[in-house]
């Protein structure tokens, strides 16, 4: 009987395959870690039958039940979630888009090059590259949050410029020829970010067939990795963690919220709308602006920052805004200048109560010093990060994750003594 190319290939993994090609020099004294980014893959995606890899990677490997994101179910705050172990509040990069007193004159947005770049926006974590250099350790880094600013002081050894337009399988590529490099320059530590599950659904809807067909893409950008690493004979010898940093839900023009229906523009300024909306009362309007939002709303609820639930753990930040307004499941926060403005009115949005089940991410491991066939319950998305610095073999900076949480994914979940930090060297 014949075996479906994905399974063949998962077989493979889990067998160990150094005889497929020559080795090149000694094994690494740890396995590579790899950690894969499919941007808006929610977790029950896995279960639409368009995803063959990943469902038998996550069948014979580690998966969750589903993961939760940190507060707001956003990109960029969860990207840098995941690799700081701190909940956005905390890492400093509460929003995709937001403003800092601090920081006069620059508005951080995603496509605002400049703020993407300034240092200033992420210093408030220590991404796991960075803690990576300060052991030694060498890490390529693809189009991850944060890769592209000297965090600290620096950048990761390998990292480039996002670039929407590259396809997945050339950014696939790109971390395979890192593993082709000599022992001496070759990353401990690799990251790919995947970004068309999440436009594809913004723009079609999560249960569009454009979505589905999009599954099968990226299902087989995936499988491009796996040949790769089985071609260079790290088929048994790379540790593989793929998760998503949100969900997505169905929208519509017709669940609206027309916020310049409710509060006169003289009354407060909007920082950026969405899902999640937060408002800057103008000078002599606190009250005015508080007593129209904070009342209650059909489609939406608004919060004094200070009053927030406390299981968003957000709101002390300097950076979130006063006044925050979250649109209920399925519907958005606009006005009617924006609407009218855009030529494609999104079908599909995050942003979400943490706790909606559509907000719900994706978490598999799969390698050498993780278990087979496990299946752990719900974790939150900051409980990835000291399970990295785990397989990394080094020692994690504070966070906000607990390593009990995913301790039953580790074949040897024992306290063990980290690396040492190595003195900095001038690249």
């Amino acid at each position: 009987m014949l075996l479906p190319r994905h399974l063949l290939i998962v077989l493979i993994l889990l067998l160990g395959a150094c005889s497929m090609a020559p080795r090149r020099d000694a094994a690494p004294a740890r396995a590579p870690l790899i950690l894969v980014s499919i941007d808006g893959f929610r977790a029950d995606y896995l279960d639409r039958g368009q995803t063959p890899t990943l469902r038998a990677l996550a069948d014979s490997g580690v998966r969750a039940e589903y993961m939760r994101p940190s507060f707001p179910s956003l990109t960029f705050p969860n990207h840098y979630a995941l690799v700081t172990g701190l909940r956005p509040d905390r890492n400093g990069v509460v929003a995709n888009t937001m403003e800092d007193d601090r920081i006069p004159g620059q508005k951080f947005t995603s496509w605002n090059r400049e703020a993407v770049e300034n240092a200033s926006w992420w210093n408030e974590g220590i991404p796991l590259w960075t803690t990576a250099k300060r052991h030694g350790l060498h890490s390529g880094i693809m189009f991850w949050p944060g890769s592209e600013a000297p965090v600290h002081g620096s950048h990761p050894d390998f990292w480039s410029t996002y670039d929407k337009k590259m396809a997945g399988v050339a950014r696939v590529d790109t971390l395979l020829h890192w593993l082709d490099l000599p022992a001496g320059e070759r990353p401990a530590f690799m990251t790919l970010y995947l970004d068309t599950i999440d436009i594809v659904g913004h723009y079609y809807g999560p249960d569009s067939p454009e979505l589905d067909a999009e599954l099968r893409i990226v299902d087989a950008t995936v499988r491009r990795l796996l040949d790769g690493l089985i071609e260079r004979g790290y088929g048994h010898k790379v540790n593989l963690v793929i998760v998503s940093d949100h969900g997505m839900a169905a929208t519509s023009p017709q669940r609206v919220v027309y916020l310049d229906e409710i509060l006169p523009d003289r009354y407060a300024r909007v920082v950026s709308y969405g899902v999640l909306t937060g408002i800057v009362p103008k000078r002599g309007h606190g009250r005015d602006t508080e007593a129209i939002l904070l009342a209650s709303h059909e489609h939406m609820r608004c919060w004094r920052k200070s009053r927030l639930p406390a299981r968003f753990h957000y709101g002390h930040n300097r950076r979130v805004p006063p006044l925050l307004c979250l649109a209920n499941h399925g519907w958005t926060i606009s006005d009617h200048a924006s609407v009218a403005a855009k030529e494609h009115f999104s079908l599909g949005e995050h942003g979400y109560d943490i706790d909606d089940p559509d907000m719900r991410a994706l978490f598999i491991a799969h390698g050498p010093d993780l278990k087979s066939q496990v299946v752990l319950p719900p974790i939150d998305n900051v409980d990835v990060y000291p399970l990295l610095a785990r397989l990394l073999g080094i020692a994690a900076e504070p966070n906000d994750g607990n390593l009990a949480h995913v301790s039953d994914a580790l074949i040897d979940a024992a306290p063990r003594e980290a690396a040492p930090v190595r003195p900095a060297v001038a690249r």
